[in-house]
């Protein structure tokens, strides 16, 4: 079966005042229908570049220089601005970090929620505002039919981002993006989104892009994970071969930086010593050398390519062994 989308050798660079940034270097990576794929690294490792580069948000100073993102068959680095306006929100569908600051505060949560369906799917806009109550009442929200005439500032965080999760299945999308949906929620807010996420998207046979910094909240949601790092991806693999497994040293201090409850009481947390890297200057060779205790001469003076370790598991590393 071919992929629903596939990422090939995607390079993005934007322009600033220090001159051409490199964000993106390479990227590849492959998301099948009905599959959840976590895509996990520090802040700056290209996570949000990646999933925005999908639907060509990368603003004035950003473009594609190389690669392709082939979705249903389409290289949507190649289509016109409308083919993509078509596709934004009805095929592929984006929820961002930070609700507030996404959603309209002088619109109504109902006609926000209602103006996918009426733009893309062409109803009425009575059949539309019908249907956002409903898709409200999906996401668990008390009161649904009433409170879509409520606005933003009236919800909670959690309560908001119910609402971007709403407003993501409108148009029963093939894809959602969520960029790092449970920012500034609490724990428990954190497990009740994820979990609303995932359910609702299984029902609608949508497939999932979770981007995230932690590795602890995807274990239980995804079915394969790509860890990104200097605007690389350094390892890929399935979720359960990952945590049982991991054959990066960068993935190694992911997952050693997760707290443990079976610690010893007292122990201070495992860090990755140093800092991520400047894109404007990247190191040479692996770009993670200059933090990685295992690296090596040839480390430094070429980058390595991803390459199968195992069925399905690619790293990008040189003979690192744990």
């Amino acid at each position: 079966m071919d992929p629903l989308l596939a990422i090939s050798d995607l390079s993005v660079t934007f322009a600033t005042e220090r001159g051409q940034v490199q964000a993106l270097d390479g990227v590849s990576l492959s998301l099948n229908a009905g599959e959840t794929l976590a895509v996990v690294g520090e802040s700056g490792s290209g996570k949000s570049v990646t999933a925005l580069s999908i639907l060509g948000l990368l603003g004035d100073s950003g473009r594609v220089s190389d690669g392709s993102i082939e979705f249903g068959g389409e290289d949507l680095t190649k289509v016109s601005d409308q083919r993509l306006r078509e596709i934004r929100g009805n095929q592929i569908a984006f929820i961002f970090q930070e609700p507030m600051s996404s959603l309209n505060p002088v619109l109504t949560i109902g006609t926000q929620v209602a103006e996918p369906i009426w733009l893309h799917h062409k109803k009425s806009w009575s059949e539309a505002f019908e249907q956002a109550g409903e898709l409200l009442q999906r996401v668990a929200i008390p009161d649904a039919v009433k409170r879509l005439e409520d606005y933003p500032h009236q919800f909670s965080g959690g309560m908001r981002q119910r609402v971007m999760i709403a407003m993501a299945l409108a148009c029963q999308p093939k894809l959602i993006i969520a960029d790092e949906p449970t920012t500034a929620l609490d724990v428990t807010v954190q497990a009740q989104i994820l979990s609303l996420l995932k359910n609702l998207t299984k029902e609608a046979n949508s497939s999932l892009i979770l981007i995230t910094h932690d590795l602890g909240v995807v274990a239980r949601y995804a079915d394969n994970v790509a860890v990104m790092y200097g605007g690389r991806v350094v390892e890929t693999a399935s979720a359960r071969e990952l945590y049982k497994n991991p054959q990066h040293p960068y993935t190694e201090g992911l997952m050693a930086s997760i707290p443990k409850l079976d610690g010893d009481p007292g122990s201070r947390l495992y860090t990755i010593e140093g800092q991520p890297p400047d894109l404007s200057n990247l190191p040479s060779g692996c770009s993670f050398h200059p933090r990685c205790p295992y690296a090596q001469d040839k480390c430094t003076m070429t980058k390595p390519t991803l390459s199968e370790v195992a069925p399905n598991h690619l790293r990008a590393c040189f003979g690192y062994e744990r």
